[in-house]
């Protein structure tokens, strides 16, 4: 009996911290997390050291009716010198399908994309967004809590823009921030336009970013490590899958290693 006694206890005191790890903050303290991670992320973009790095972008796409119906289709895969200096990218197409290629990563068809690297981050958290932020769950990854909040911005007051051929348009965004409840960095970022211009023929497009820790001449930086998007238009629907890899300090005649998989 006192065995049983002393098992029941530790099940129900481990599901009762379980219960509270879990819930819901207090409005304050859920306040303090956002603005915490606000200025992380205003900080973001100044804090980051000039690097390169290997960007693999594997793209998908179909007929807007074919993807209904059935799996993406594979289009190609792109080996991307990305630099950034001076809070500014700049992407260099070195291969296309791990042939080397003089074309511009500018001038490719298909869909493209750009801003992993703060773009969002500023957008969601900047105060003129006026962004609106709701707590809506707990999680445990990578050794660390996440409180996930739902976001949106309104169209109103976003600066965020989705291009699509030859035409853009402000947008209007919405999704999830994870967010570290102890640093108030965002690991991993959700946005979904809306409002979406019906001049851009778009009628979906999102953009999912996770962060990874990456070394850099000695110092650990939370940067992307995968990033995906998604846009649909009235013809096209198109998918970008996209890993970052090989994180090294800039310097003006610097070298990626593409590496295995490429």
């Amino acid at each position: 009996m006192i065995r049983a006694f002393g098992f029941m206890s530790c099940v129900t005191l481990a599901w009762c911290a379980a219960q509270a790890w879990g819930q819901r903050p207090a409005d304050a303290d859920s306040a303090a997390l956002v603005e915490r991670s606000r200025q992380k992320a205003l900080d973001y973009a100044h804090s980051l050291p000039d690097f390169v790095c290997a960007e693999i972008i594997q793209r998908y796409a179909a007929s807007a009716w074919r993807v209904k119906l059935g799996p993406w289709v594979y289009t190609d895969t792109l080996t991307v010198k990305l630099s950034y200096s001076q809070r500014t990218e700049r992407h260099t197409l070195e291969l296309i399908d791990g042939k080397p290629t003089e074309r511009k990563f500018e001038d490719l068809g298909g869909e493209t994309s750009s801003g992993e690297f703060g773009g969002i981050l500023r957008t969601v958290f900047d105060p003129t967004s006026q962004a609106t932020f709701a707590w809506d769950s707990a999680k445990r990854a990578r050794n660390r809590r996440l409180d996930v909040y739902r976001y949106e911005v309104r169209a109103a007051r976003s600066p965020y823009y989705v291009r699509h051929q030859n035409a853009s348009g402000i947008v209007g965004l919405h999704g999830t921030d994870e967010i570290d409840s102890e640093t108030g960095e965002v690991w991993r970022l959700v946005a979904i336009a809306y409002d979406i211009p019906q001049q851009v023929d778009v009628q979906f497009f999102s953009s999912t970013v996770e962060y990874a820790l990456a070394g850099i001449a000695g110092r650990n930086y939370l940067l992307p490590g995968r990033s995906e998007t998604e846009i649909h238009s009235t013809e096209t629907w198109a998918r970008n899958k996209m890993e970052f890899r090989n994180y090294r300090k800039f310097s003006a005649d610097s070298t990626v290693d593409f590496g295995a998989g490429k």
